[in-house]
């Protein structure tokens, strides 16, 4: 069986002694922990270039962990966040569509947010965070300035302590304020590694730059963090170099009967116009062959694509078609040319690459 994000905070919090949750990861009884989450830092990226750095030959590979589906960053850490798998907490990727919004209807991002929408009601499983704080265990989240008080963090991450921290520094100095106290949780996240592997690409100089700093950081930690405190490290994915590109504009065939494309360019959720579900997919297996998966919502959720367990709201939000990019392929929504087709570096589907992530523990 594989374990993702929501079995490790599950089982963080179980070991710190919270009773409604599962340890499933069977990890040791805990006073203090604390867990640095890296934004796409992938298993295997790290097994090709973690070893210039001798931090990552010093800790200790727990397991590897698979990231939920879709992997991507909005999904994973919701999953971190409420110990549930997506299918449940409703957040299904980087967009997708609002219910009751009109035609074709609205994108939610899920990272820049819509002020229509209620963080709260969008996203109404309560946070490990919060059940955690109900019976006195601290929990703080250390990470940049900018996501404090965001509606991602108000969905996803609620009930913690929000520290802003930009320099390693200032997270090294919070974590170690914030685990003083026994019976404490410290959630880290930092995300220029995602970045780096957006814009050049996973291996490029200013990747490795990036995990260089990743690695400072986790020494600087595993230096200054009190005594007795468990210190591990993960991710949310990994990432995929781009190699071929389909643009899905008005001009494609594949967009005859869609009406909007959700989702991101490794899976994207596709909402097509009443009764043409079937022959959509039909048409978009034949033109796309082995390059990609197609499934209907009907598949996604028998398969157990987002879990066992679907929401009636998941259900609403999901796509009519899940199309899953394989091999370097990426469907590139018209409406976002310059970003998506300027990215070196994509995640989402279902790769290897993708999938598999790192649970490292240092102390």
């Amino acid at each position: 069986m594989a374990f993702g994000l929501a079995d490790l905070s599950q089982s963080i919090f179980a070991s710190l002694g919270l009773t409604t949750s599962e340890n499933r990861l069977e990890l040791p009884e805990s006073r203090r922990t604390c867990l640095l989450l890296v934004d796409g830092m992938g298993a295997q990226s790290l097994e090709s270039f973690g070893s210039q750095f001798p931090i990552f030959t010093q800790v200790r590979s727990i397991t590897q962990l698979e990231s939920h589906f879709p992997s991507t960053t909005v999904t994973n850490l919701t999953s971190l966040g409420t110990g549930e798998l997506p299918g449940v907490h409703g957040m299904l990727g980087y967009t997708v569509r609002v219910p009751n919004s009109g035609t074709p209807g609205r994108l939610l991002n899920a990272l820049k947010w819509d002020d229509r929408v209620d963080p709260l009601f969008w996203q109404r499983v309560p946070t490990l965070f919060e059940r955690a704080g109900e019976i006195g265990i601290t929990v703080s989240n250390i990470a940049e300035k900018r996501f404090e008080g965001s509606a991602f963090t108000q969905a996803s991450l609620r009930g913690a302590n929000y520290v802003g921290a930009n320099r390693a520094s200032e997270m090294v100095s919070a974590t170690v304020e914030a685990l003083a106290e026994p019976n404490s949780f410290s959630y880290l996240y930092v995300n220029a590694l995602d970045h780096a592997g957006h814009n050049d690409g996973v291996g490029s100089e200013k990747w490795l730059v990036a995990l260089e700093q990743i690695a400072k950081l986790i020494d600087l930690l595993a230096q200054r963090l009190p005594k007795n405190t468990d210190f591990y490290v993960t991710a949310d994915h990994g990432m995929v170099n781009v190699g071929e590109k389909i643009i899905l504009g008005v001009e494609n065939q594949l967009m005859q009967n869609v009406s909007l494309v959700g989702g991101e360019p490794r899976a994207r959720h596709i909402y097509v116009n009443e009764g043409t579900i079937d022959e959509t997919a039909d048409y978009w297996r034949e033109y796309l062959g082995d390059r990609a998966i197609i499934l209907s919502k009907t598949q996604a959720i028998s398969q157990e694509l987002f879990g066992a367990s679907v929401s009636p709201e998941s259900f609403d939000r999901m796509g009519d078609l899940i199309a899953i990019a394989k091999n370097d392929l990426i469907l590139i929504d018209p409406t976002r040319i310059p970003q998506e087709s300027a990215m070196v570096g994509h995640h989402g589907g279902i790769t290897e690459l993708e999938v598999v992530i790192p649970l490292l523990k240092v102390l």
